[in-house]
């Protein structure tokens, strides 16, 4: 019923979205662009090819004013006057797409982005748990006869359908990620020779090359927990770590963007976080939305099956509802 009512809603919304767009910010959000199958991340994220990336990019070129991080640290403070709201494209995860495909495009655009990153992926050494997933579920659905111990594992009966066991899987945390290690020999899935020959995930070195070439790395945790699941003494660890491997290797070490969602992140985290002055802002991804806490921004993903114009117009449409009943901006305890 509320899919229905904003899809409704967003058909009213103007085609001048930069000037309808109800804040002076956008921040997209993407994770991967790929002409390919990758079936590391084709269950998870609905990541978009390389047409419709451009007329993705094209699109907000048309409506916001791209801008780099130093712009928009500028603009923040009063001291960058844009001719149109602005833009901060951002990526998640260090996927090795960036390098190969995204960063390309950007430059023939004259477009920067910043790449969120969790250091225990990067050079490969490891992989995160939801892309472990897609590849299990992606044996799950490519073999014809599965160990039946698979689905013991889920205390589910081998005589029930694929699908059930794909679901199964898919639902896996991070707290209880041990259990896809076990699946990966069940169903004759190597992590470590996946990923060892196809690369999913950047280098150091590629991500200093990209740093180079102007780009933007930064902290995305360590190894992309849920933060609301986690206490904040763990919530510090993983994001401390992370900032001395940024640190070191000369990246970008001023910002921070959740893995997964802000959601249930209380106010003590902020406070926490912010206690580090070198930390200008950290990025949540709840769409088009305000935040108690002033210097956590919200970004809007962009990987949802649909156009970049058709997500913007749904989330303002939504922004424009929930401001009808005082329910736009996350509020923090």
């Amino acid at each position: 019923m509320k899919e229905r009512i904003i899809n409704v809603l967003a058909a009213f919304e103007s085609d001048n979205i930069g000037k309808s767009f109800p804040l002076d910010y956008c921040l997209p959000l993407y994770h991967s662009v790929s002409d390919r199958e990758l079936p590391h991340i084709k269950h998870v994220i609905r990541y978009k090819n390389t047409k419709q990336f451009e007329e993705d990019l094209d699109h907000l070129a048309k409506n916001f004013q791209f801008v780099e991080w130093q712009e928009f640290k500028d603009y923040m403070s009063g001291d960058f006057k844009p001719k149109k709201k602005i833009a901060l494209l951002t990526f998640d995860d260090g996927f090795r797409e960036f390098y190969d495909i995204a960063a390309p495009i950007l430059e023939r655009k004259g477009i920067y982005a910043c790449n969120f990153v969790n250091p225990a992926f990067i050079d490969n050494k490891d992989m995160m748990f939801r892309c472990k997933a897609s590849l299990l579920a992606d044996a799950v659905e490519k073999n014809k006869n599965i160990n039946p111990e698979a689905y013991r594992l889920f205390s589910l009966d081998h005589h029930v359908e694929k699908g059930i066991l794909q679901k199964k899987i898919l639902q896996v945390n991070y707290q209880g990620k041990d259990i896809l290690e076990k699946l990966g020999e069940k169903l004759e899935v190597d992590f470590n020779a996946y990923s060892k020959e196809f690369k999913p995930y950047l280098s150091t070195e590629e991500l200093k090359e990209l740093t180079g070439r102007g780009f933007g790395i930064s902290s995305h945790s360590w190894d992309h927990p849920k933060y609301g699941d986690l206490s904040l003494k763990e919530q510090m660890k993983t994001t401390d770590k992370t900032f001395v491997y940024l640190k070191e290797n000369g990246f970008l070490y001023e910002s921070f963007a959740f893995p997964f969602t802000d959601f249930e992140v209380q106010k003590d985290f902020f406070d926490e976080l912010f206690k580090n002055e070198e930390i200008y802002c950290s990025f949540g991804c709840a769409g088009i939305k305000l935040d108690s806490v002033k210097r956590n921004f919200q970004r809007i993903p962009m990987e949802m099956g649909e156009s970049g114009e058709q997500i913007l117009k749904k989330e303002m449409a939504y922004f424009k509802l929930k401001k009808l009943i005082n329910k736009n901006t996350i509020l923090r305890r």
